[in-house]
C-alpha cells in the first residue's frame, strides 16, 4: 500500500499542512526547523499510539500541550492519511482521520476517529469505522457492495479505555479489511535513527531477520542474509563493489567465542579489514544496503539525512538505491541537505519545507507555481536553481 497524501494539523510546526500526491520516494528539504524531524515524528507518533495508546504516545512527547502548536494547546491534533487498498479486485482510495484532545485531567484522549471509503463510484465517502472517546461501531459487512448503505451490518463495540485506538483491536480481524490493512502497514513502518558507531561493534551469535532502527544488529541480519537469502546478499556484495571503490568482499564470521563480526576485503591488502578499522562511509553504506535489500521490504521506510558520514560522490549511487526499492513495493521519506542527492532525484520527487509567520508550509518542487512564489521570497534553496533543474522557469 501507499501513502498517498498526509494532512497535519495543529501538531507542532505543522499547524496546517497537508502533502498531496505523495510519490513512493518522497524527499523533503528545508532549513533547520522547518519539520523534516517532525513529519517523521508523526509516524513515530501514530506507531507508539497503535502499539501502546494515545495517552503514552503523547507523554513520550512531553504532554498535549508540549505536542500541540505553540500557542493552540487549548485545541485538537488531528492527523489524517490517504492510502490505496484493494477490496474484491477493486482499489478504494481510503481516508483514516484520528482527532485527538485532552480530557477533563490533561490526559490526552481519543476525541474522533475515523475509517472511510467510497463503496462505489459515486456518493460520499462511507463511514466503515467511527469511534469516539471509546464507543463507536464497526461495519462487519464491508466487502459486501450488493447492500445499501442502510442495510450494512453495524457492530457497537465499546473500548477499554478512551485512549486506545480502535483500529487497534478491530484490526486484528479479517472481517475489518481496512482496519486491518491500516493496521498492519502502521506496525510494520521502520523509522530508522541508525548509528554507525553501534553498527561497528562485534555481536554474541544470535539471530535478526530485519536491521533495527539503530542499525546495532547489523553483523546478525547481515549473518542472516548470507545463510538463508543468499541472492539478496549477492545483490548487496554487487552493489557494495560498484557503489564503493575497492570493496571487492563482504562477509560475516564467527569467532571462536561466539561473536559474529564483519570483514570487509579490499582489493589493495592481501588481508581483509573487521568493520571497526573500515571507514564510516563504508559500514553506513552496507548498513544501507541490508535494509534496502530485505526481502520483505517495509510498507514505509523513512530515513533522516543519509548523506551524514557518505562520501558526495556515494550519494547519487545510494538516491538510486532508495528508488530501486520503492520500485520492488516500499515507500520511501527521506529528509536531505545534500545537493549531490537531491540533483539525483526528480522535481515531482522533492518537497520543499519552510517557515512562515511561525509554522511550517509545504510545497511540492514539481509544481511551477510553487517554485515561482519560492523563488521570489528567497525560500528555494540556491543550488536546486544552479544546478539547472528549475530551468524551466526561466
Amino acid at each position: 500500500m501507499q501513502i498517498e497524501s498526509i494532512e497535519i494539523k495543529n501538531y507542532r510546526v505543522f499547524r496546517h499542512a497537508k502533502l498531496s500526491n505523495i510519490p513512493r520516494l518522497c524527499v523533503l528539504v528545508g532549513a533547520n526547523g522547518t519539520g523534516k524531524s517532525t513529519l517523521f515524528d508523526v509516524f513515530s507518533f501514530l506507531k507508539d499510539a497503535l502499539a501502546m495508546n494515545v495517552g503514552k504516545a503523547v507523554a513520550k512527547r512531553g504532554g498535549f500541550k508540549e505536542l500541540a502548536s505553540r500557542g493552540f494547546a487549548q485545541e485538537p491534533i488531528e492527523l489524517s492519511l490517504q492510502f490505496r487498498l484493494e477490496i474484491l479486485g477493486k482499489e478504494r482510495l481510503v481516508t483514516y482521520l484520528l482527532r485527538i484532545e485532552p480530557d477533563a485531567t490533561g490526559r490526552a484522549v481519543v476525541a474522533r476517529e475515523i475509517l472511510r471509503y467510497k463503496r462505489g463510484a459515486y456518493g460520499q465517502p462511507f463511514h466503515f469505522l467511527d469511534f469516539a472517546l471509546g464507543q463507536g461501531y464497526a461495519i462487519t459487512n464491508e466487502e459486501d457492495f450488493s447492500k445499501q448503505d442502510e442495510e450494512l451490518s453495524r457492530e457497537v463495540q465499546t473500548l477499554d479505555a478512551p485512549d486506545i485506538l480502535a483500529v487497534k483491536g478491530l484490526g486484528q480481524f479479517d472481517r475489518f479489511k481496512a482496519a486491518s490493512a491500516l493496521r498492519l502497514m502502521i506496525e510494520n513502518w521502520h523509522i530508522s535513527d541508525f548509528h554507525v558507531s553501534e553498527a561497528r561493534p562485534s555481536q554474541e551469535d544470535g539471530f535478526a531477520e530485519h536491521l533495527s532502527t539503530r542499525g546495532d544488529n547489523l553483523p546478525l541480519v547481515a549473518n542472516f542474509l548470507y545463510e538463508h537469502h543468499p541472492d539478496a546478499f549477492a545483490r548487496i556484495l554487487s552493489a557494495m563493489q560498484a557503489r564503493v571503490p575497492g570493496v571487492s568482499v563482504v562477509e560475516p564470521r564467527q569467532t571462536e567465542d561466539g561473536r559474529l563480526v564483519l570483514r570487509f576485503q579490499d582489493g589493495s591488502f592481501k588481508d581483509p579489514f573487521i568493520a571497526r578499522h573500515v571507514s564510516d562511509g563504508t559500514i553506513k553504506m552496507f548498513a544501507y544496503l541490508v535494509l534496502l535489500n530485505d526481502p520483505q521490504p517495509y510498507p514505509l521506510l523513512a530515513v533522516e539525512e543519509p548523506e551524514n558520514q557518505l562520501y558526495p560522490e556515494l550519494l547519487p549511487e545510494l538516491a538510486e538505491e532508495f528508488r530501486g526499492y520503492a520500485r520492488r513495493g516500499g515507500q520511501v521519506f527521506i529528509s536531505s541537505h545534500s545537493p549531490d542527492f537531491l540533483n539525483a532525484l526528480n522535481l515531482d520527487e522533492i518537497y520543499c519545507l519552510r517557515k512562515a509567520e511561525g509554522f511550517t508550509v509545504v510545497s511540492r518542487a514539481g509544481d511551477s507555481a510553487n517554485l515561482q512564489a519560492l523563488v521570489a521570497a528567497g525560500d528555494l534553496p540556491g543550488w536546486l536553481w544552479k544546478q539547472g533543474l528549475l530551468e524551466g522557469l526561466n
